[in-house]
């Protein structure tokens, strides 16, 4: 009788989430290097040799240097790579940012629904952002998925010309400068 296969055991970068062998076509492989000479310096002898030749670099410079850096500039780096969060495949996400987006949309050639977009990321609860819209401009106003599969609250009818005022009275922590309106496809300060 033949022996069963064992699966085989892949290794993945741990920068770019690549096999090693691909790393090279993947978006970092500058930051690839340091892992893959650690972990495969069999699949890329040139990259081994390159950095033995720097680290003779480095020794001598630090030799040769009596400066002294200061500790604030490597602490900011780091600050930077934390705020940018990486997906598996080395795909980045980046934050998203603080604004409230309000876009009217006209229906049936007369009706209107203004959209309201973004008052999550201030802290505030869409349903009960909803209901005080809802009273407040005497309206029926929802909590709905949009396009993006994001949330947004959609009332019915125009209200732009108000709703400014309203969010910055209601909810202080939205500034009127974070507030945008879209207008022929175009984002307009609402400021």
């Amino acid at each position: 009788m033949a022996e069963k296969p064992q699966p085989v055991v892949v290794l993945y970068c741990q920068v770019c989430g690549l096999p090693p062998e691909y790393c090279e076509f993947g978006p970092e492989f500058d930051k690839c290097k340091p892992w893959l000479i650690l972990n495969a310096p069999d699949l890329y002898p040139d990259l081994l040799q390159a950095a033995n030749a720097n680290e003779a670099d480095k020794v001598s410079d630090q030799l040769q240097s009596t400066g002294i850096s200061s500790a604030d500039s490597g602490g900011s780096s780091e600050a930077k790579q934390e705020e940018v969060k990486r997906l598996p495949g080395g795909k980045i996400k980046k934050k998203e940012k603080k604004e409230v987006i309000i876009e009217k949309v006209v229906r049936n050639k007369r009706k209107c629904i203004t959209t309201v977009k973004g008052l999550e990321l201030f802290g505030v609860k869409l349903s009960d952002a909803s209901k005080k819209l809802g009273k407040k401009f005497a309206t029926g106003a929802s909590v709905v998925k949009g396009p993006t599969d994001k949330e947004q609250i959609d009332v019915q009818g125009d209200i732009s010309y108000d709703i400014v005022e309203f969010i910055t009275e209601t909810w202080p922590d939205v500034l009127e400068t974070s507030i945008f309106f879209i207008e022929d496809g175009k984002k307009v300060p609402a400021a």
